[in-house]
């Protein structure tokens, strides 16, 4: 391949089935991502993991700490700090116990995968260290969905730091997926104290990398990267530091992209609104040689 885009052996077909009408598309799962920055003397470094190669979805690949919303946070009322839900779910596009959900799995899912918790004790502070064994036996539990994440700052007595988040995007996965995830992006700044580790599972490698470093090697075919984890990082070459990113993301416009497959001259065109380099045609008639 002349880059790094991921695109799965089982897409053409897909794509024509869900063409010929022989495809339902399934529901797409909420999800939420986070691109996690610090700086450097080089400039602001993103933090991401490298997926597994036995993942059922975009192994190999790499990707930010993220995963699905977790329905029991949708009513359970949390101790919150920032812009209010109503406004969250104005940005987010949703009513205000998604927003809450959504914004509660951008924030578990950071502790989950990277170990940093965006949360404090006070509105205005953020917890120190989170590497001690009884954080570690918290975290384990979230992930092992014994506890919820309402539950978790509850029995710590926290509350989440919303305004130390930014939403950033919002991609949904094509609908000729298996598995669908309507998925926002956050950004965030590495707070004071607290270091990332691989936390997850899911992922085999992690790095702090410079988004230019990360769109160099995805172009050279060197890091595999799904379409949204490169169109954000190419996003993110015009800030000059973590803050800067941050404090862009109000202006961000949040309409949801989405994949589109039309046939055009005897074949199938995948396109990616405002996102021409993924564009892909492929053959309506399979020829063994895949994409084009």
């Amino acid at each position: 391949m002349a880059n790094g885009q991921w695109f799965p052996p089982e897409w053409p077909e897909r794509i024509r089935a869900l063409a010929d009408g022989t495809l339902t598309p399934v529901p797409a799962r909420r999800a939420a991502t986070v691109m996690l920055l610090k700086d450097t003397t080089a400039g602001p470094a993103v933090h991401m993991l490298r997926r597994r190669a036995s993942m059922a979805f975009a192994g190999g690949a790499y990707a930010y700490p993220g995963g699905g919303v977790d329905p029991r946070d949708d009513d359970h009322q949390i101790r919150w700090a920032g812009p209010t839900r109503a406004w969250w779910a104005q940005r987010l596009g949703v009513d205000e116990t998604g927003a809450q959900a959504i914004v509660c799995a951008a924030v578990r899912e950071t502790y989950e995968e990277a170990g940093v918790l965006l949360a404090g004790t006070t509105p205005d502070s953020v917890v120190g260290d989170t590497t001690g064994e009884d954080w570690e036996a918290d975290r384990a539990a979230l992930v092992a969905r014994d506890l919820s994440f309402a539950e978790f700052l509850d029995r710590r007595g926290l509350v989440l730091r919303s305004d130390l988040l930014g939403a950033w995007t919002r991609w949904i996965t094509p609908e000729f997926e298996s598995r669908r995830y309507d998925t926002w992006f956050f950004v965030a700044v590495l707070p004071e104290g607290q270091r990332t580790r691989n936390a997850s599972t899911e992922a085999d490698r992690t790095v702090w990398i410079r988004p230019q470093e990360a769109a160099t090697s995805y172009d050279a075919g060197e890091l595999t990267m799904m379409p949204p984890t490169i169109a954000t990082l190419r996003q993110l070459l015009p800030y000059a530091s973590a803050a800067e990113t941050l404090s862009a993301a109000p202006a961000r416009d949040m309409t949801p992209v989405l994949a589109r497959a039309r046939l055009a001259d005897g074949e199938i065109v995948l396109s990616w609104p405002g996102h021409n380099e993924f564009t892909k045609h492929i053959p309506t008639v399979p020829t063994g040689g895949g994409p084009s």
